[in-house]
């Protein structure tokens, strides 16, 4: 059950925010703060009285323009405790990903905030908590982060992501779909996705042969994971799980001729 403290100056955004943290089960309390210099109190008294305290704060959703110091600034500031809580960015501007990245954001949730998208932050952030407080064993060697793939001995390619300063194996196999942000590159899987410091360019040389494919400039698809493709008024989408992604017009007609040979195969 999480503790958490969301922040955004505009009232009527923290109210919406506050309410479908409230409606999410696996949220033990949630409170707001309207400013920068509000939250940081409350933080701080959180991590006087400790993880056992009433005050404990497990994770702050936070707004990055604010009057004052910005989320951005709330977060360089949170890096310098020693047990600071985690942070999920809640913003209306999609410039600032790759900078709330840096700063070991567990999540990066784009406003209007929908409940759907919303409980996938929580999802992620309650992971998060569960494997921070499983005690760590001293006789198992701890894998030390690593910027390209890994092939087990008799296993799958697997490549590393980090979350909240963990390093996790991700199979590429259980990859469905690529998103381009910045510099980096957003892995989608039925579990959920993860951010990795790879352009999307690199995964689309490197991924070829298992049979990922270009089909925007935004997005990188595992073919055998397309579920439907559409052509309507003229523009072509696929579906991927839950996902509609928009294929671009160079694209299109390759991508109609991989599929047929895919069917066929």
């Amino acid at each position: 059950m999480l503790r958490v403290l969301a922040v955004d100056d505009e009232k009527p955004a923290l109210e919406e925010l506050l309410y479908l943290l409230r409606a999410d089960s696996r949220i033990r309390s949630a409170e707001g703060a309207t400013d920068a210099t509000e939250a940081l109190r409350r933080i701080g008294r959180a991590l006087e009285a400790g993880p056992d305290g009433e005050d404990d704060i497990d994770v702050v959703f936070l707004d990055i323009h604010m009057a004052g110091l910005t989320g951005l600034d709330v977060a360089r500031l949170l890096a310098g405790f020693a047990r600071p809580p985690l942070i999920v960015f809640v913003t209306a501007h999609e410039g600032f990903a790759v900078q709330a990245f840096d700063l070991k954001a567990v999540d990066y949730v784009l406003k209007p905030v929908r409940r759907e998208r919303l409980a996938e932050a929580v999802r992620r952030v309650s992971d998060l908590v569960v494997t921070l407080r499983e005690p760590q064993r001293t006789d198992q060697p701890v894998p030390a982060p690593e910027t390209t793939q890994q092939t087990p001995a008799g296993g799958a390619e697997q490549i590393p992501v980090e979350l909240g300063g963990v390093t996790r194996f991700v199979p590429v196999d259980d990859i469905t779909y690529v998103e381009a942000q910045g510099d980096y590159a957003r892995l989608h899987t039925a579990a959920g996705s993860h951010l990795v410091r790879i352009p999307l360019s690199a995964l689309e040389e490197r991924w070829a042969s298992r049979g990922f494919v270009r089909i925007h400039r935004s997005h990188l698809v595992a073919l055998g994971r397309i579920d439907e493709l559409r052509l309507d008024a003229g523009a072509t989408t696929v579906r991927v799980g839950g996902a509609e992604l928009a294929v671009s017009r160079r694209h299109a007609r390759q991508l109609r001729d991989l599929l047929l040979r895919h069917a066929r195969g």
